[in-house]
This record gives C-alpha cells, structure tokens and sequence, in this order.
C-alpha cells in the first residue's frame, strides 16, 4: 500500500520535472542572447559604421589592403602552429603514459596537469617572466652549469612567448588524447602483439590511428586558443610579437578607433569560427565541446 501511495504521489512530480525542460532550454537561449547575440550585434554595428553614423565597408577595405595587417596575423597564425606543434609532441607522450600507468602515478600526473590548469593565466604568465628574466631562474642555471658564459635573451621575444602559450594551452592538448587512450580496449593492442606484432608497430597501426581523433580535437582548441591569446604575448613579447589580440587592444585603447577595433575582433571571430568548423568535421563537435558520444 505504501509503494502504490509514493507511485501516484510522484508521478505529478515526474510529469512537472518533464513539463520544465523547455523552460530550461528557454533560460538558456536568453542567457545566450544576452551575454553572446546582442555583444555581437553591438560589435557587427561598430565594425560597419562611417564617422557619420552611415554604414560602411571603408574598414574592411582598409584592413584587407594594408599589407601590416597581412604581417600580423601571419605572425599570429605561425605562434598559433607552433603552440599545437609542441603540445601534440609534448601532450601526446604525457596523455598516453597517464592513461597507461598505475592509480598513483595518474592520481600525481594528473594533478600535474590539472593544479596549474585551474590556476590563473595571469599568474602563470608572471611566474615565466621570473623565469626567464636575465636574473631569473633558468638562467642562473644555465650559468651554473657552464652552459652559457652571459644570460640568455628568453624573454620579451617570441621564444618566451612560445613556452608561456605551450604552458599555459598544454592541458587543452593533454585532456582530449587522455580521454581517447583511458576509453581504448587494452585488448587490441594484445592483439596485434600476439599476431607477431613488436610493441612499436602495435602502437603505430592499432593505438596511434584510433586516437588520432583526440589529437585532431586538441590540436583544434589549442589552436583556437592560441590564435585568440592575448595576456601570455602581452606580457612576454617584445614590440616585434605582435598578434591579433594585442593588435585589437592597441588600435582600441591606445587609438581609440572603435570601428576599426571591431573589424579586427569580427575577423578574428570568423577564423576562430573556421577552425573549429575544420576541427569539428575532422575530429567530430562533441570531442571539441567534451560531449563525446559514450
């Protein structure tokens, strides 16, 4: 009797639970709208509008004619490759060793990778420019052990931009091959082994093509990433390392050209929005988002 009194008293809350979805997804459009649509539309109205309030396609041509532009995103798009390049080599090693090794050594692994991950961009950034200063650590070092006679030029140059982006977008890398390699069937490679197959070619032709897709999903995020990055060349570039970011903050802040400002950022969008459309088609939505199909 007490089982058939809790059935029909919760069978009003089911059908209320399953009645509320719309208005969840509703609260989730609007909040989209608001913090995403209306910035956009606002940025879209900037970026195509004349000194006199009239629409206009003079900003667009400017960027698309002046060849310093052209410089500035090519240095952009080559931090951007270089960044992947270096997490896939680094990652990749680091994701298959914290997939295979015992519960300890990825309880310690995996808080290596995670601790700086949850820490501020900013922090990291400032913790590389002790690093790397003339004075700093790194060099000390190297000057301990004979390896240079004079400090080393690390930083305010691309070099030390290139290993503050590394650190900072490595996680992004690491996570999307981790989640390939932990879900892979122990039992496939085994297989090739017991068909007469060494270690190696077991690795390059059974576990290599099939977590290729995580290195296609993290090699996109980094990438997106690192073509949007802003604070790490901020801080560790020279006047020479100018990217997409640090070029819109200039042109706004220290132009103040408004419109101008807004051209670069909606160009920016629309290649960030490119990279993930080929991302997407190579390793699939839901391993760049984390939503991979169980």
């Amino acid at each position: 009797m007490s089982d058939v009194a809790l059935d029909l008293v919760s069978r009003p809350a089911v059908r209320a639970w399953r009645a509320r979805p719309r208005l969840m997804v509703s609260g989730v459009l609007a909040f989209y709208g608001l913090v995403y649509c209306v910035p956009m539309a606002v940025l879209l109205g900037w970026a195509f509008r004349g000194p006199a309030g009239d629409w206009t396609l003079a900003n667009l041509v400017h960027l698309a004619s002046d060849a310093t532009y052209y410089t500035v995103f090519a240095k952009t798009f080559r931090m951007a490759i270089v960044t992947t390049v270096v997490c896939a080599i680094i990652g990749y090693p680091y994701a298959f060793l914290l997939a295979t090794c015992g519960p300890v050594a990825r309880a310690i692994l995996g808080a290596a990778i995670m601790i700086p991950f949850w820490t501020s961009v900013l922090a990291r950034s400032l913790a590389w420019v002790i690093l790397l200063g003339r004075r700093g650590v790194i060099n000390d070092w190297l000057m301990s052990l004979g390896v240079v006679d004079q400090p080393m030029q690390l930083l305010f140059n691309s070099i030390g931009v290139q290993i503050g982006m590394v650190h900072v977008l490595l996680p992004f890398m690491v996570l999307p091959i981790w989640s390939i390699l932990a879900r892979l069937d122990a039992g496939l490679p085994m297989a090739a082994r017991s068909l007469g197959a060494s270690p190696v070619r077991a690795f390059v032709h059974v576990v290599l093509p099939l977590s290729m897709p995580g290195v296609a999903a993290g090699a996109t995020l980094v990438f997106m990433l690192a073509v949007g990055f802003y604070i790490t060349p901020a801080l560790l570039g020279g006047p020479q390392d100018i990217t997409i970011a640090t070029l819109i903050d200039t042109v706004v802040r220290d132009l103040l050209d408004w419109p101008f400002g807004a051209t670069i950022s909606l160009t920016l969008v629309a290649i960030v929005g490119a990279i993930f459309a080929i991302g997407s088609a190579i390793a699939g939505t839901g391993r760049i988002a984390g939503l991979e199909d169980r």
